[in-house]
């Protein structure tokens, strides 16, 4: 129940501290930030709207309101998709690149500050051993999509 209760307080605490800095540091939200990154990696900073659910973990009703908000700011835009009429590709826009640029160097930072900086690199080595082990074990036992929640 240590680890159990520790890993809650870790994850709530952190995400909470990390989410206020990136919104202090850019302006941005955890999510428009989330879909800033999937975007910007993804070739010709553009992915199609259904592998940006499936890479963000998010349901569509989440991913459209999403990107609806993000749209109205100019940072994404929803093109219709070249190979298939029917579906839609999320691309980046100039402004949404200049937002990311600026927010991931300070981002990375704060990661690093409240987290990397502050274990050992053996328990960064346990940690990222664990996270294989409880997320090879859903993936292997628990990637049902309908677990997938909005």
């Amino acid at each position: 129940m240590r680890a159990w209760r520790g890993y809650q307080k870790i994850r709530a605490e952190l995400n909470a501290h990390l989410a206020r800095q990136l919104a202090a540091d850019s302006g941005l939200s955890e999510a428009d930030y989330a879909v800033l990154v999937a975007v910007s990696e993804s070739p010709g900073e553009r992915i199609r709207w259904r592998d940006l659910c499936r890479v963000l973990g998010w349901g569509a009703s989440r991913l459209s309101h999403q990107i609806h908000r993000m749209e109205t700011r100019g940072t994404v835009e929803r093109i219709a998709c070249e190979d298939d009429g029917r579906g839609y590709d999320v691309v980046l826009t100039d402004i949404g690149l200049a937002a990311i640029e600026e927010a991931a160097p300070l981002h990375a930072a704060a990661v690093r500050h409240c987290f990397a900086d502050v274990l050992t690199s053996q328990q960064l080595d346990a940690l990222g051993d664990i996270a294989d082990a409880i997320t090879g074990h859903l993936a292997m036992h628990h990637s049902d999509e309908s677990d997938r929640r909005d």
